[in-house]
């Protein structure tokens, strides 16, 4: 990957989801269950190893699989992986831009440009689980949610 360019998109939290359903008896169907709870570490492992060797990496989370609401999580995986917490934060932001060719019009906070904000509760780089307590959100102009 790293030798042609080519990006990776992990998604570690479909992995921990897995992993974490694999230990309620009855979830899986026992065939299911082994591999179900060997596939987190893995994925998270590969991702570790990834980043090390400088693969390009853009921000995913596979949400269709975990609860829709906790990809943030996501963030603390990359950097119990080893990733610095404000290269996960960017993996999400300008690099998920650069990846999908509009780093022109996304991916930072400039004039001109389109940008969705949020903001947390706390310093995410750090403490990235601040991630997870989002208290603002502003998208295409708009306030959807403001701290109470």
């Amino acid at each position: 990957m790293k030798k042609h360019g080519a990006y990776y998109v992990p998604t570690i939290i479909a992995g921990k989801w897995v992993e974490e359903k694999s230990r309620i008896p009855g979830f899986f169907p026992e065939i299911v269950r082994k591999k179900a709870a060997e596939i987190g570490p893995l994925i998270q492992e590969t991702f570790g190893r990834a980043h090390r060797a400088g693969v390009k990496i853009a921000f995913g989370t596979d949400s269709g699989v975990s609860a829709h609401g906790d990809n943030g999580r996501e963030f603390g995986y990359m950097v119990q992986a080893g990733m610095p917490a404000m290269a996960a934060i960017r993996s999400a932001t300008l690099d998920a831009a650069t990846l999908l060719g509009q780093e022109g019009r996304l991916g930072t906070l400039e004039a001109g440009k389109f940008s969705d904000v949020v903001a947390v509760s706390g310093d995410p780089v750090k403490d990235i689980s601040a991630m997870t307590r989002v208290s603002f959100v502003m998208k295409n102009g708009v306030v959807y949610k403001r701290p109470d």
